[in-house]
């Protein structure tokens, strides 16, 4: 037998024989127990709960219900009158002590165990329960052991069930330290010597430092080095199984602890467990830059975006008979492209490295922005409507000749920044990846965005065939720019809109008094430049317009109103308390500059037939804006696997589990659900 697992059955037995010997119960105990009610008058026919208060001396410790490698757990024996059986205690989240090589599961200083009784609803009000509790326990320092025994207990008298506001406070703060349920079942598998879990935790949370603490004995070796990594939407725990006395669980019960003190109750059942290695890593990064690939080319046909990629296809047609310049110009678009979401992605990670909570298209929800791309969008509205020619920009005349590689990289710098807002369909997975793989496969991701933004135009730069089916330059096209002046019309109103939401009145009288002065100064330029400006000259000027009025905008707030009538905004509060009342909840999270967000309120969420069935069923509409970057969303998203908005979920009545609905909804879709 080993030498140490010698040592801990030795250990194990000597410590059973000692918690045999009878203590007396006036013996001064190392750590003195008692007992405290929430409610010191509790209610007939309600719950009250109960706290286990244990307080260590200096330089003492107790033990979890597992205790590990060494020492026993608590036991209480209840006595209360009528038969009356408190709920399983609920113990806070231990911490490790090692000593010889022993891995224990402790408590240092104050803490409480929680537990709850109902009161039965024949007693009346001024009736005494009295409840008295015999605890055993060991009570440790990092030398010696001592078995301790005492009976303590506490008499409630019947009442209104009121809870002094200090009490309160004081039982929240132990509230605060138990282990949670993770809610969601756990995976495990035993090889021949590690014991695996797979727990369902989306990424977001810090695993440094984590440990988990097993409640089922005889299953790992407490001691030995524990693996906990994220791997997709899993977090995968792997230890050595026990070296002495082995037993196959049909479940594995226990707790994983956090840094930051937070703990997870889980429960395992047999199951598959993903691996933790490079090859799975590289798969899931291949996984998330295939769907960044695809999100990226669907971006091409977002409303925004559509007026700028239009035009730069039809001057790629025109340069169907000169290949070479055809290229470059892609190749230049595509530089913008990448570059713009590279510089974004990078920017969103280095952020959240320094601890922000926020997802992607963060940059618009800072009204500043919003200013910088409205100013923005109306440069291109009047451009287009002809009041002024933009070189390099396509459109008009720029489409009888080549504006140049510059006017093409920052086309492409700007067709990404205005494309950003949207997550559709696939970038969602892929962007939540992003946001927890190493920093270069990050990056790789976000490239890989871009890239798939600009993949359209480099195969028309590459595959003569394309260009060939492209409408033939004429005089058409001038035509076809002055439409294009219309969506990008819209674009400049929606922002001018989103810029009310945020900042109220004064932003939109604000917004109206730029207009004015850009078209001005627009139309001046054109009467004195009739050959047109420079696209990098005029970003340039904007950002300085854009810096230099941004200290004149009021504070934007956190957004607290909602769209659709009768909804009522998000917080985890409010969730967790339409959970407990058995309601179906549909929970949705938006942004106003979210076009697919606003365009899924329209079409299918505040319809007629959806509400109509919402309300049969009772459910409640909650909803979560993230316009102005909330960080309870972020959060809340982050712990969904999602990096933005939006985002639709349904809670069926009384289930804790939400069911993820598409980003693409149909009223049809909403009045399925049960």
């Amino acid at each position: 037998m080993h030498r140490q697992a010698l040592f801990r059955l030795i250990l194990a037995i000597l410590c059973g024989w000692m918690m045999t010997v009878p203590v007396s119960a006036q013996t001064p105990t190392n750590i003195m127990p008692s007992i405290l009610a929430e409610s010191e008058r509790p209610a007939p026919g309600k719950s009250v709960t109960l706290a286990i208060l244990m307080q260590p001396k200096d330089g003492w410790h107790g033990y979890w219900k597992t205790p590990g490698d060494a020492g026993f757990p608590n036991s209480y024996d209840w006595t209360i009158p009528g038969g009356l059986k408190p709920a399983p205690l609920r113990y806070p989240v231990p911490k490790r002590f090692l000593t010889n090589g022993l891995m224990n599961h402790v408590f240092y200083g104050d803490h409480a165990l929680l537990t709850s009784i109902m009161i039965p609803a024949g007693m009346a009000a001024g009736d005494v329960l009295p409840i008295r509790i015999k605890g055993r326990w060991l009570a440790c320092t990092d030398r010696i052991c001592v078995p301790e025994e005492r009976e303590f207990g506490t008499e409630l008298t019947i009442g209104d069930g009121g809870v002094a506001p200090g009490v309160r406070k004081r039982f929240d703060e132990w509230r605060r330290k138990l282990a949670r349920p993770l809610g969601s079942p756990a995976r495990f598998d035993v090889s021949a010597a590690k014991v695996r879990i797979a727990l369902p935790l989306p990424p977001g949370r810090s695993l440094s430092d984590a440990w988990f603490f097993a409640e089922t004995e005889q299953l790992v070796n407490y001691n030995a080095p524990q693996s906990i990594t994220q791997v997709g939407g899993d977090v995968v725990i792997e230890t050595s199984k026990a070296e002495f006395g082995y037993k196959s669980p049909e479940t594995i019960k226990g707790v994983i602890a956090f840094a930051d003190g937070m703990g997870l109750e889980i429960e395992a059942k047999a199951g598959a467990v993903p691996s933790t290695g490079a090859e799975t890593g590289l798969v899931a990064t291949l996984l998330a830059l295939g769907g960044a690939l695809l999100g990226g080319m669907l971006l091409n046909i977002m409303p925004c975006v559509f007026p700028i990629i239009s035009l730069k296809a039809l001057s790629l047609a025109k340069a169907g008979g000169d290949e070479a310049a055809a290229r470059r110009d892609a190749l230049a678009y595509s530089a913008g492209v990448i570059l713009t979401c590279l510089a974004l992605g990078g920017a969103l990670l280095a952020l959240r490295a320094g601890g922000m909570a926020v997802g992607w298209a963060f940059q618009l929800q800072d009204p500043r922005v919003i200013f910088f791309l409205l100013l923005l969008s109306a440069v291109l509205t009047l451009n287009l409507a002809g009041l002024f020619y933009l070189k390099g920009f396509g459109g008009g005349e720029a489409l009888a000749s080549q504006g140049g590689a510059s006017g093409s990289f920052w086309t492409g710098a700007l067709a990404a920044f205005v494309a950003t807002p949207c997550t559709g369909p696939f970038m969602a997975a892929a962007l939540g990846a992003a946001l927890v793989l190493p920093v270069p496969a990050a990056l790789a991701i976000f490239g890989g965005l871009g890239l798939g933004l600009a993949l359209p135009f480099l195969a028309l730069a590459y595959i003569p065939a394309l260009r060939a089916k492209m409408p033939k330059p004429g005089p058409w096209m001038a035509s076809f720019q002055r439409w294009m002046a219309v969506p990008m019309a819209l674009t400049t109103a929606a922002l001018v809109w989103l810029l009310w939401r945020q900042l109220g009145l004064p932003g939109l009288v604000g917004a109206g008094l730029a207009l004015l002065l850009i078209a001005v100064a627009l139309w001046l330029v054109g009467k004195r430049m009739p050959l047109g400006v420079g696209l990098a000259s005029v970003l340039a000027a904007l950002v300085v317009v854009a810096a230099v009025a941004a200290p004149l905008l009021p504070k934007a707030e956190n957004r607290r109103d909602v769209a659709i009538a009768g909804a009522v905004p998000f917080s985890a509060e409010a969730l967790a308390k339409a959970q407990t009342v058995g309601r179906p909840v549909f929970l949705y999270f938006t942004a106003d500059w979210c076009v697919s967000c606003k365009v899924n309120e329209k079409v299918a969420i505040d319809r007629a037939e959806v509400l109509a069935h919402f309300k049969a069923k009772q459910a409640i509409i909650m909803v979560g804006d993230w316009t102005n970057g909330d960080p309870a969303i972020s959060r809340f998203l982050e712990s969904q696997g999602r990096s933005g908005v939006p985002l639709y979920l349904w809670y069926g009545a009384g289930k804790d589990d939400p069911q993820v609905l598409g980003q693409v909804l149909t009223p049809g879709m909403l009045t399925a659900l049960k």
